[in-house]
């Protein structure tokens, strides 16, 4: 068993860790400045450009198979890609990839769609979410029913991320009622919906910098072909999306709270109280401490849980631990942080403010705190899992 990461690994590690350090953190003043104006933070241009640049590095695709000109590195190396972007707020995101479910598309749909998206050409979006249903798909109310050789949408979905951008949606909808009322799962089947179908989208804004939207269907005709997956089959589709995008949540966590953590330290070298730097005092010492072992922590359950998927083992278990433990770390890191920092940590000549409104976020989407603590205990009480079973 080793514990250390390959050469190989390290050698990817640092070639990304340096384009942070070279390419992103430099803008970090611009973004704060857009931001503060209600800009984008960086504009499509920007994040077209930053994205040739990594892929000149050899970095497009992280975890797109080769045959569609991807690097195929798998979910170990996905995750610690992206703890080291996470180590910046620049909303920088690597080219050459798609939603893993949209990989399910017959080879029609991959060449409208796939293709396109990992392209660059195409922007897409994940729709589950309504105004009544987050966690609990029983309450999912959005309909499709069938005319002809076209289904009909009807509904809204809410707090859809890249759905102001996004030039088709996957959505989820309910096509066999007497199914999806019985347990909440079946019956429902993912839809590919191009924007210029029908469907309409609204900004919401939100505490953060996140800008989700609302996506309105109203009597949005959609031809059977683009079904993705199979007819009652989407629920499957939703949780593979979701487990995926779980413990990257956790990797993303880390990655901030390591970068925050060292602005802490440094500034506690520096700032002196009493004639001291209040590095020498215990009570930051302490919060130094405990974050630095919380963060380690956080990072060996994601790791952990990117390698059980690489092993093609079933990871929603260690996906739920990764999120919970993670996101509850990266506020408690943010808030020490901020407070190390003092009235300084509150102003927005620093991003950590920043920092502590995007963290809090962590908490809610892709299921909250309260759902992953129902997963991992049913797991563990229905005897799905064993304590120690992922060593």
């Amino acid at each position: 068993m080793d514990l250390r990461l390959s050469e190989e690994q390290k050698m990817v590690q640092e070639t990304i860790r340096k384009f942070v350090e070279k390419e992103l953190i430099p803008l970090e003043n611009e973004v704060l400045k857009n931001e503060l104006e209600g800009k984008p933070g960086l504009s499509n241009e920007k994040q077209k450009e930053l994205q040739l640049k990594a892929k000149e590095a050899g970095f497009w695709g992280i975890n797109t198979p080769a045959e569609y000109g991807g690097a195929d590195l798998g979910q170990m190396m996905q995750a610690i890609v992206t703890m080291e972007v996470a180590k910046t707020f620049v909303p920088f995101t690597f080219g050459g990839s798609a939603d893993n479910i949209l990989y399910y598309g017959n080879e029609e749909q991959k060449e409208k769609y796939l293709i396109p998206t990992i392209n660059g050409d195409k922007k897409s979006c994940f729709a589950m979410t309504e105004p009544d249903a987050g966690s609990d798909t029983r309450n999912i109310k959005m309909t499709a029913h069938k005319e002809g050789d076209e289904w009909v949408l009807n509904g809204e979905k809410t707090f859809i991320t890249g759905g102001n951008e996004a030039d088709f949606v996957m959505v989820i909808a309910i096509t066999d009622k007497e199914k999806h009322a019985a347990t909440g799962r079946e019956g429902v089947t993912c839809f590919i919906v191009d924007r210029d179908m029908g469907w309409k989208s609204e900004y919401i804004h939100t505490m953060g910098e996140w800008g989700p939207a609302s996506l309105i269907f109203d009597n949005v005709r959609v031809p059977e072909e683009n079904i993705l997956g199979e007819l009652h089959g989407g629920y499957k589709l939703g949780l593979e999306w979701i487990g995926f995008a779980r413990w990257i949540v956790g990797a993303r966590a880390v990655g901030t709270a390591e970068r925050l953590l060292q602005m802490a330290i440094d500034y506690a070298k520096e700032r002196k109280t009493f004639g001291k730097p209040i590095a020498d005092r215990q009570a930051i010492q302490w919060q130094i401490a405990d974050s630095a072992v919380e963060i380690e922590a956080a990072k060996w359950i994601v790791l952990n849980a990117a390698y059980t998927l690489d092993n093609g083992e079933d990871n929603r278990h260690l996906a739920s631990m990764a999120k919970l433990y993670g996101a509850n770390m990266g506020n408690r890191v943010v808030d020490r942080v901020l407070q190390i920092h003092g009235g300084m940590g509150y102003t927005r000549e620093l991003p950590i403010e920043r920092w502590y409104r995007e963290a809090r976020l962590w908490r809610i989407y892709d299921g909250t705190d309260e759902i992953q603590r129902v997963i991992i205990s049913r797991n563990l009480l229905k005897g799905h899992v064993k304590i120690g079973d992922f060593i």
